[in-house]
């Protein structure tokens, strides 16, 4: 009996490791399939969203197909009706307006690319002799009768999202009837860069003052100022290159600029130009060839806007222009503006008027003339292959000189009455001192001192047109005055890009 017991004992003790580990692989396989379980469920889940994520995006196409369909269409059927002048665009469309840009490759978000066409024309005369010579700048009218001043066509958009461009292409009509086309601006502009930067790369005007890169539609005047003509050229400062621009972090509007570009050419008529093989501040000059880095014109600028009141605005700029010039090696030329722009609009103003808009600028050039001698071939005689500048059959030399200049111009302009607008412009520019080769040549028209009036009268019957009568009072040393009245026509097509404050 103690024996069955025992063995009993022993069965029961040797089955309790064995329940336990029974137990425990129970546990591990409900674990297991609990976590299949979650798993499967987890993907069935995410396939269901994925489902309903494709279905929404093919029905979402198909409805954008059906969409364009029922455009073509309708364009199609739009197209094929019979013009009338009642005709109206399709159902849903908006008739274009004249402040639309007129676009290529489409319309809307889709367009990449406006257009749009300026034509200045002026009409009148002068009492000078040489018009050409009184009137300095290349857009400014230059006969009697009819001058077809500036037709400009502007094509600009978004390039991508990292650049916009820009170029106007200009026309002009020369008084031998000729048309002379040139490409004015074409560049590149960042629309994305860090820190306030901006970067500009191309054909484009220089930024001197504020006049220099303003288009002869934007002027206030009919002409434009002596001392731009004069310093900065006819057709103004501008040149292929690159100008970097850092919006300054200030509470005011402050901006700096520094432009690197070409210093040779008819454009830079102060730097590197050969002015045509004639003769200027008595020398011959070579337009040349870039050799080296400081062979480039620079051009820093800063300028900076302030908000006085309410209804007034100063901004002031200061300019500068440095780069070698033509009239001898180690030749340079120095160019230095401040500008002075205020306007005045009252809370109360309709449609921009009234206004009073005051500008100024200055400017001083220090031009370093280079040595010249008549004597091209330097055999010592006077030879078919020499220089006689003025014509006296001797071989005349003139010295290295520092040629200093300046001039300022002035102008208001009063906006009394919506479309209606009275300016009113001083000019003045002279030299520093005779310089030795006005001793040789004598006075040089392109140094003499004068001045000029000139008050005008502007109506915009709308803002793509404008008629422009004004009057000019011009005085020139060794010369005399001279009066001359302009009549100027002008029509915008299609919205123009946005200009400067």
């Amino acid at each position: 009996m103690k024996l069955k017991y025992l063995l009993t004992l022993v069965t029961c003790l040797t089955a309790l490791p064995l329940a336990a580990q029974v137990n425990a692989e129970v546990d591990l396989l409900k674990q297991q399939l609990q976590t299949v379980k979650d798993a499967f469920e987890k993907a069935q889940a995410e396939s269901r969203r994925q489902i309903e994520e494709l279905t929404k995006r093919l029905d979402a196409v198909a409805q954008q197909q059906s969409a364009t369909t029922n455009e073509q269409q309708k364009w199609r059927d739009w197209m094929n009706s019979p013009v009338t002048p009642g005709r109206t665009p399709p159902p849903g469309e908006r008739t274009w307006s004249a402040a639309d840009p007129i676009r290529l490759a489409g319309g809307g978000a889709a367009s990449y690319l406006n257009i749009s066409f300026a034509a200045l024309v002026a009409a009148g005369g002068s009492t000078a002799k040489n018009i050409e010579a009184l009137q300095l700048g290349g857009h400014d009218p230059k006969q009697r009768g009819f001058t077809v001043q500036n037709l400009e066509l502007t094509l600009d958009g978004k390039v991508d999202p990292y650049f916009r461009g820009q170029a106007n292409i200009i026309l002009q009509i020369d008084s031998a009837g000729e048309t002379v086309i040139e490409a004015e601006e074409a560049f590149l502009e960042t629309v994305s860069l860090p820190w306030n930067l901006q970067v500009k790369a191309g054909q484009f005007f220089t930024e001197f003052g504020r006049l220099n890169s303003m288009h002869p539609h934007t002027w206030d005047f009919v002409d434009q100022p002596l001392i731009n003509g004069r310093f900065l050229g006819g057709d103004g400062l501008r040149n292929p290159g690159v100008r970097l621009s850092w919006l300054v972090p200030t509470p005011f509007y402050s901006e700096l600029f520094l432009a690197v570009q070409n210093s040779q050419g008819e454009t830079a008529t102060s730097f590197r130009n050969d002015h045509e093989g004639e003769p200027f501040l008595g020398r011959l000059h070579d337009s040349g060839s870039v050799k080296a880095f400081n062979d480039m014109l620079f051009a820093p600028r800063y300028v900076a806007s302030f908000n006085l009141s309410d209804a007034q605005t100063l901004m002031v700029g200061a300019s500068a222009a440095f780069g070698p010039n033509g009239s001898g090696p180690r030749a340079d030329t120095q160019i230095y503006g401040l500008d002075f722009f205020w306007k005045w609009k009252p809370a109360h103003q309709h449609g921009g008027f009234p206004f009073v808009t005051w500008q100024t600028e200055l400017m001083m050039r220090r031009y370093q003339a280079g040595a010249f001698t008549e004597d091209l071939d330097g055999d010592g005689t006077l030879g078919a292959t020499d220089a006689d500048l003025n014509g006296d059959g001797l071989l005349n030399s003139v010295p290295r000189e520092m040629l200093t200049d300046y001039g300022v111009y002035s102008q208001i302009a009063y906006g009394f009455q919506k479309g209606w607008v009275a300016g009113l412009r001083a000019d003045f520019v002279t030299r520093s001192r005779r310089a030795a080769y006005e001793a040789v040549y004598g006075n040089d028209p392109d140094r003499d001192q004068r001045w000029r009036i000139s008050p005008n009268l502007t109506w915009y019957p709308s803002e793509f047109s404008k008629v422009r009568l004004q009057y000019n009072y011009d005085r020139r040393s060794h010369i005399g005055a001279d009066h001359s009245i302009w009549l100027q026509f002008e029509f915008l097509l299609g919205a123009h890009a946005a200009h400067k404050f």
